[in-house]
């Protein structure tokens, strides 16, 4: 048993151990396998996290993944079995894990503002630059990774109230226009969305960059206030309350400061996700947001929660998943994000997951030896 943190340890486990694990196929993972095993060598490597698992340990099971060979999912475990070790990670109290879940939404838009089309998805300004601990500006909060570059230094940038205002205006940075700013804010919310135009083309857009202010989840508030109550917090819970609140959505929609920038991408296989954060397609049901600060992506994990059953038709959630993205409000070894596709349904599915779950991280055989301490 290895400890990653005051609170966290890893605790080597078998695959027998893993409950749901000789039910799962994993085979809907190899070919993402496969595009994460072709950035590595063709781009550049992931970013190492914390827990120190680095893209070398990985290129093995990346490589055994790729060649074709596995069509079955008796055969598909039988290569994680072969390749991995398995360790449950657990906190130190008596707590599991926790999973919610995000989808790529459908949003209506114009390619030109008028009439109800008013409310703009922005590309990335050419003043929003990256920073770090080397270029941050004293005194500026440490969570800020991006800001505005001027002649007197960084600066923060424009929060999304001041964008709603017209900070941006005038700077031809629209992508396109949608009816409502609930749909633009909820889009902003899952870092993606596929874009639905008059003539029946659709587009997609995926995340660029954002203001760099921290993410302030207005369910959170609505909790807070004594508007919708903790048991019933959901994406569509919230939406309801914004409907049935016009004069109040400005307000609460800005306490999120947080704004989104995207940019433009084909549809190219309307079966697969958007590109996410570890530049390969997200596949639906079986990619997971983890904190990449800890985790490096591309590792399996196999998620288990007994109270998540409406993503399989009344089970528990047992599914073998890859890490592929990241987001600011999953923070932890053992917090995750479960995308589950695109469009109306996904959203549906999505807006509810909110569940305890047992976390297992598959450490490649190589590299297993370091945790066993």
């Amino acid at each position: 048993m290895t400890s990653i943190s005051p609170d966290y340890r890893l605790r080597r486990r078998t695959f027998n151990e893993i409950p749901g694990w000789d039910a799962d196929d994993p085979c809907p993972l190899l070919p993402a396998m496969s595009a994460c095993l072709e950035h590595l060598q063709n781009v550049k490597p992931y970013r190492t996290g914390t827990l120190g698992l680095t893209p070398e340990d990985l290129v093995p099971l990346l490589r055994a993944a790729a060649d074709g060979s596995v069509d079955t999912a008796t055969a598909a475990r039988r290569l994680f079995e072969e390749h991995t070790v398995p360790f449950e990670i657990q906190r130190s109290e008596a707590k599991r894990g926790f999973v919610t879940a995000f989808y790529e939404p459908e949003v209506e838009v114009s390619s030109t503002p008028s009439g109800d089309w008013q409310f703009p998805f922005y590309r990335r300004p050419d003043d929003l630059v990256e920073i770090d601990n080397a270029s941050r500006p004293q005194g500026m909060d440490p969570t800020y990774v991006f800001g505005r570059e001027t002649s007197a230094g960084i600066v923060a940038y424009a929060d999304r109230r001041e964008i709603d205002c017209g900070y941006l205006s005038g700077r031809g940075l629209e992508i396109a226009w949608a009816r409502s700013k609930v749909d633009v804010f909820f889009a902003h919310v899952q870092g993606a969305a596929r874009l639905k135009y008059p003539d029946g083309s659709v587009k997609r857009i995926t995340y660029a960059a954002k203001a760099g202010h921290p993410f302030s989840p207005i369910g959170k508030l609505l909790i807070d206030r004594g508007e919708i109550q903790p048991s019933d917090i959901s994406m569509q819970s919230i939406r309801m309350w914004l409907a049935n609140h016009p004069d109040a959505v400005d307000e609460v929609l800005w306490h999120n400061r947080s704004f989104i920038f995207f940019r433009e991408a084909d549809v190219s296989d309307p079966k697969l996700g958007p590109v996410a954060a570890a530049k390969v397609p997200l596949v639906a049901g079986r990619s997971l947001a983890v904190d990449r600060n800890i985790h490096t992506f591309g590792y399996p994990f196999f998620i288990h929660s007994d109270t998540l059953t409406h993503l399989d038709g009344g089970r528990a959630f047992a599914r073998l998943m890859l890490a592929l993205d990241t987001g600011t409000a999953i923070v932890g070894p053992a917090r995750g994000d479960i995308f589950t596709g695109s469009g109306f349904e996904a959203g549906e599915q999505a807006g509810t997951v909110r569940n305890d779950a047992d976390f297992y991280i598959l450490i490649p055989k190589a590299a297993a030896g370091r945790y066993d301490g």
